[in-house]
């Protein structure tokens, strides 16, 4: 079951996968001209067009497709046969030569997806910054055809099913019409109110649109909401047989998709008319009434509402702040960036000092380093930046404003220093007398890791103090190299000292927690310092 259930789930991502490549077309690099493609096959029903067709159609439409050549116009449409918005066509060629025949033997149609996104498109971009007007007289459509519906099917024999069929089409109709123009509307409206750069002018037009036509929405969306959920409240025990009734006097293309599954053939997906399927009356009664405890689309509508109003609000508070200076300046900075674009380098200069009131370096008051004194004709564009003290940059003082604060008091910080510091010198101590105590039978003992960290560093010491001479060969004179003639250091604070000797054929192991340290032709001595070995014989002697 779960390998199933997997492979149910792999397909269906693969379908969803391969309806999102269909608006792939929309955001290509050449999607002018594909969108030029789409709209000839778009203004067409169930015709298969050749390349010479296509060609033709879009000169007379001009536009950046009009001068595609065969050739990239072919590219063009296998691409988009590609991502599944055109199919190729089956259809018949007759061609009276062999030239006609290449010329036409590749011809395309339209797929039902990439006809519903080039339409969807279309609107878009014919209507993306209108405010779409709400179909408010729908409702009132809507209530009525309920409630004459809720009468015909609660009288003895109900109601005709032909009578049905034409009264639940227009029904949804209607309602869909109307929740489309509300979803445009509001959404339209968030856009604007999201604006932070609107004039008074401006402000007051769009108050004038919120106050009143909203309200006018709302007022009759919440006085004919109870209406519309009373009428589905007795419409809603009728609706399964008023369904069935309807199915058996008029099935449609559904009657059609049973027969040829009857007949075990493949099956034809159905998408029913609205109104058609229970769930339709669902997501109707849903949009009136609280069902799932999530609220109703009038709840949300009445939400949606409060929130722009609240906007409205902000907006107002924003431009009574405009005295202090608080307002947006968007439409001013853009007025004045489109003079700067247009300005010479010199007029430049002189629109920046008058819009910003700078000016050269010296006049505010502070001196540039030594090195950096330029010339009073420097510009301050092409000059270097001088740092400007915050109090001055805000205030256009030096002084200092409020009292003094209280010295921070650091002796808790101090007193784990403190402790840090002793536990390392005591780790220190313990290292050295662990060496001490080793010296002369390092491969009888192991070290720990901070007795071996001491013992590197008094040996690097004592290398890079060492003495090197040239060896004498038996005739008297020298030979390459060095010897080793004594390698000595000493760290007075832990009274430890260690002498390197060099000795052929000597191997010296030191053994630790952290790994072995192997040193060729090396010996090691650790003892106390001559400086601790007096002050014990000072103390014996006292």
């Amino acid at each position: 079951m779960g390998a199933s259930a997997s492979g149910a789930g792999q397909d269906a991502d693969e379908e969803t996968r391969g309806r999102l490549n269909a608006y792939t077309y929309l955001s290509a690099p050449e999607r002018l001209e594909h969108v030029a493609i789409m709209r000839v096959f778009c203004g067409t029903l169930l015709a298969d067009l050749a390349v010479p067709d296509i060609m033709a159609k879009l000169r007379q439409s001009g536009g950046s497709a009009a001068g595609l050549n065969a050739d990239t116009l072919t590219v063009r449409l296998e691409q988009l046969v590609q991502w599944g918005n055109l199919l190729r066509s089956s259809h018949t060629v007759n061609a009276s030569s062999i030239s006609e025949y290449q010329r036409s033997r590749s011809r395309y149609q339209l797929s039902k997806l990439g006809e519903r996104i080039q339409r969807d498109a279309d609107g878009v971009l014919a209507e993306a910054d209108a405010a779409r007007e709400v179909s408010n007289e729908l409702l009132a459509l809507v209530e009525r055809g309920l409630r004459e519906l809720a009468d015909l099917v609660t009288v003895p024999g109900g109601v005709e099913p032909q009578d049905g069929l034409e009264r639940i089409s227009t029904l949804f109709v209607q309602f869909t019409e109307f929740a489309d123009s509300i979803r445009d509307f509001y959404a339209y409206l968030g856009q604007v109110l999201s604006r932070y750069d609107l004039d008074s002018a401006e402000y007051q037009g769009f108050k004038e649109l919120l106050l009143d036509y909203v309200e006018a929405i709302t007022e009759d969306v919440a006085f004919r909401a109870p209406r519309i959920s009373a009428a589905l409240d007795i419409l809603w025990p009728h609706i399964p047989a008023l369904l069935d009734r309807l199915d058996s006097h008029a099935q449609g293309l559904a009657g059609l998709s049973a027969q040829a599954q009857n007949e075990s053939r493949p099956e034809v997906r159905i998408q029913r008319s609205r109104g058609r399927e229970f769930a339709d009356w669902e997501g109707l009664r849903g949009w009136f009434s609280n069902t799932d405890g999530q609220g109703s689309q009038v709840d949300q509508l009445r939400d949606a509402t409060l929130r722009a109003l609240q906007s409205l609000l902000a907006n107002a508070k924003r431009m009574l702040r405009s005295a202090t200076g608080e307002m947006s300046r968007r439409k001013d900075l853009l007025r004045l960036a489109h003079w700067f674009d247009e300005a010479a380098p010199r007029d430049a200069h002189d629109i920046a000092v008058a819009a910003f009131g700078l000016y050269g370096a010296r006049h505010l008051g502070i001196p540039p380093a030594t090195d950096e004194v330029m010339p009073a004709y420097t510009s301050w564009w092409t000059g270097p930046v001088v740092e400007v003290p915050v109090a001055l940059r805000e205030r256009g003082s030096r002084a200092q404003r409020g009292r003094a604060s209280a010295v921070e008091d650091h002796s808790a910080q101090k007193q784990l220093l403190r402790e840090a510091a002793r536990q390392r010198a005591a780790a220190r101590a313990a290292a050295a007398d662990e060496l001490r105590s080793a010296s002369g039978r390092f491969a009888e003992v192991r070290l720990t890791s901070a007795a071996l960290r001491l013992l590197l560093e008094l040996l690097a010491t004592a290398l890079g103090n060492a003495q090197l001479s040239r060896p004498v060969s038996s005739d008297g004179e020298r030979t390459a190299g060095f010897d080793l003639d004594s390698a000595s250091s000493e760290d007075a604070e832990l009274r430890i000292r260690l002498t390197v000797r060099r000795t052929a054929g000597t191997r010296t192991v030191l053994y630790s927690a952290d790994g072995d340290l192997l040193l060729d032709g090396l010996e090691l001595d650790i003892g106390r310092t001559s400086a601790a070995v007096d002050g014990e014989a000072e103390a014996s002697v006292s």
